[in-house]
């Protein structure tokens, strides 16, 4: 099995010496993402409900770039800054994953890149080609 690495033209530019995404078989695995702008000027700071929309955002582009998409998502990993923004994160977190949830986890970190309020990586399904 040989592993591919994905560049993702409509992600967020990424903040250091790591692929957005590689494919390993069948498996997508996604890096973490916060809430970068896509157009490169930086963290988008706001809300938790704004920081985790961003990087939702961030997450279904690098998917998408790669061939797979938010249904696909087999196991998501979640980082928040503050666990008192747990209701208000699963609130956005529901928009992008309405039905068949994947597996998750959800943590407090005591800092996060960039000091964003909010992480979230994926493991996904790739399409049969």
């Amino acid at each position: 099995m040989k592993k591919r690495c994905f560049v993702s033209p409509n992600g967020a530019p990424v903040a250091g010496p790591y692929s957005p995404a590689v494919a390993a078989g069948n498996l997508l695995f996604v890096s973490g993402q916060i809430p970068m702008a896509r157009d490169g000027s930086g963290i988008r700071r706001g809300t938790i409900e704004e920081e985790t929309r961003q990087s939702l955002d961030n997450l279904k582009a690098v998917l998408e770039d790669a061939g797979s998409g938010l249904a696909q998502v087999v196991k998501v990993s979640a980082f928040l800054l503050d666990m008192n923004d747990f209701a208000a994160f699963n609130q956005v977190y529901k928009e992008y994953f309405p039905s068949e949830c994947p597996a998750r986890i959800c943590i407090q970190a005591g800092r996060l890149p960039l000091d964003s309020k909010v992480e979230v990586e994926a493991i996904a399904i790739l399409p049969e080609a």
